[in-house]
């Protein structure tokens, strides 16, 4: 860190004593009058607390987190009977998927930074809902895998706007939660495997030639599954949109000029947490005229307000200053840069890996001659379970002085890769079972703290386009491994191999991260 980051305490998880927090950032990596305002903005949070509104947050932002993991294991569980009932290759519908990810994570993450977080957020999850249950009606392959392609248009969403939304909103002290959400995440496997579970293990045909003795009729498992998993999401959108009230970023509506709007959506939330604030427009006012007379001498046109001109220096539409501005100095190049890269490689080992485990499992299983359905869903279970416990440690060690989040997240990602290498020496089905679970406890760690340190290095007015940049990246990645997979032998360890090959490096790179988050308020 630089000399002037100055260190700061952490969150109470540490027992540290709380005071004011100071922020990654300095002047010369981000404009100072939008520093200034985040600061007066990021203590009227602080001072009201955390409440029931960020606590309500924390269920509704973590649906997103249930769907990102729910749906990429969907379309891995209902590989096989969807395979025996309408015989094609698995990785079309992978790749499919992907694609949908890919064009999700774009749309909706740059979106929020152009009309807000409010639309994204609530139309998403609906997305899944409509799609996912339409997919259950499928009378052919093509039909399924574009369906379920628009289906991923609205997961690809979920995260970039909402880990965007519930940091923009938690107070600096509480900031660890967002790796805690991860939790959610892994809720999102643990549900899909056991309503699966019975579904397919019940409600499938048992034909070991793809296409053939395989109607729709002896075949409907996996069919309600994806309707029983598309009615979930239907609730999860009526909670967000009709019981939740969702208010609009108040560093978002700073950034866009909107001084007047920022100070009322921190008095609701004051009022829902049944707290006050002294926070005041003028406040913030006092930002804009102090840098006026800094900036301009006293010929510059009086008619030109604060509010104009942060609008005119702050907002974009369609055009590519939200880029810009995250590789505005050499530092944070560098850190936007490592933040991509980090992304793509961990999204084409992610997929070429866990998106095929059943089917991985179901072959491995059969060497050792206990291949059978119930089998290898229980170990899906047993794997989804195991992932839990690895949210909450991720949440404890990323406020540890000695680790923090580049330290935790290196850790987690080099054991991942390991864990991955060493189950090819497994000779038999518990032993695989063990390194895959073992696998499955620091993935889940890796990732919560992935998802919680990237939007927390990206300033608020173009956190929305920095995360749907790394989104991008990895779902860009994430298509390559169908790709692969249409030319390679799943049941060998060789995409094993590669897996496990990527996570190390990128537990490497995830050292050189120019910027430790911990103890410091976001922007």
């Amino acid at each position: 860190m630089d000399s002037d980051d100055k260190k700061v305490a952490s969150s109470p998880m540490t027992g540290d004593p709380p005071h004011h927090f100071d922020v990654i950032y300095s002047e010369d990596t981000l404009d100072g009058r939008y520093l200034a305002k985040a600061r007066i903005l990021n203590d009227a949070v602080q001072d009201i607390g955390m409440g029931k509104y960020q606590w309500g947050l924390f269920c509704v932002t973590g649906f997103g987190w249930f769907a990102d993991n729910l749906w990429p294991i969907v379309t891995g569980l209902i590989l096989p009977p969807t395979v025996n009932e309408f015989n094609f290759e698995p990785p079309w519908l992978k790749l499919g998927q992907n694609i949908g990810l890919l064009i999700g994570a774009a749309f909706w993450g740059v979106g929020a930074d152009v009309w807000g977080r409010k639309i994204s957020f609530n139309l998403t999850m609906l997305i899944i809902a409509i799609f996912s249950i339409s997919a259950g009606g499928s009378p052919n392959f093509v039909t399924l895998t574009s369906l379920a392609t628009v289906w991923s248009v609205g997961v690809g969403g979920n995260l970039p706007v909402d880990s965007a939304i519930f940091l923009e909103f938690v107070p600096a002290s509480h900031q660890y939660l967002l790796t805690i959400l991860s939790i959610w995440w892994a809720f999102g496997q643990l549900i899909g495997s056991l309503v699966a579970w019975p579904f397919i293990a019940n409600y499938s045909c048992t034909t070991t030639i793809p296409g053939t003795n395989c109607p729709r009729s002896f075949n409907m498992g996996w069919r309600y599954f994806l309707f029983t998993m598309g009615v979930l999401m239907f609730v999860f959108w009526a909670l967000r949109f009709f019981v939740f009230k969702l208010y609009e970023s108040p560093k978002y509506l700073m950034g866009k000029g909107q001084d007047e709007k920022a100070v009322e959506v921190v008095r609701k939330l004051a009022q829902h947490n049944g707290r006050t604030t002294s926070l005041t427009v003028e406040d913030l006012q006092a930002v804009d005229l102090a840098y006026t007379q800094k900036e301009f001498d006293g010929k510059e046109k009086e008619n030109e307000g604060h509010v104009n001109a942060a609008i005119r220096r702050q907002m974009s539409k369609f055009d590519s200053n939200h880029v810009k501005s995250l590789f505005a100095s050499r530092k944070l190049a560098y850190s936007s840069t490592l933040l991509i890269i980090l992304w793509a490689l961990i999204g084409l080992a992610f997929p070429l890996y866990n998106s095929f485990v059943t089917y991985y499992l179901a072959t491995r299983g059969a060497d050792f001659g206990d291949g059978s359905v119930y089998i290898t869903y229980r170990n899906q279970v047993i794997l989804s379970v195991i992932g839990v416990p690895g949210a909450l440690l991720a949440g404890y060690m990323v406020e540890l002085p000695i680790l923090g989040r580049r330290g935790t997240l290196s850790i987690s990602t080099i054991l991942t890769g390991v864990f991955i290498l060493v189950s090819t020496t497994a000779r038999t089905s518990n032993a695989l079972l063990g390194w895959n679970c073992a696998y499955s406890f620091t993935s889940n760690v890796m990732y919560g703290v992935l998802y919680a340190i990237t939007p927390e290095l990206f300033p608020t007015k173009d956190r929305g386009t920095g995360n749907a940049i790394t989104a991008t990246a990895n779902r860009i990645f994430g298509i390559m491994a169908p790709i692969i997979a249409l030319f390679a032998d799943l049941t060998s360890s060789v995409p094993i191999f590669i897996a496990g090959a990527i996570f190390l490096i990128a537990g490497v790179i995830a050292l050189l991260l120019p910027f430790e988050s911990r103890g410091k308020a976001s922007l």
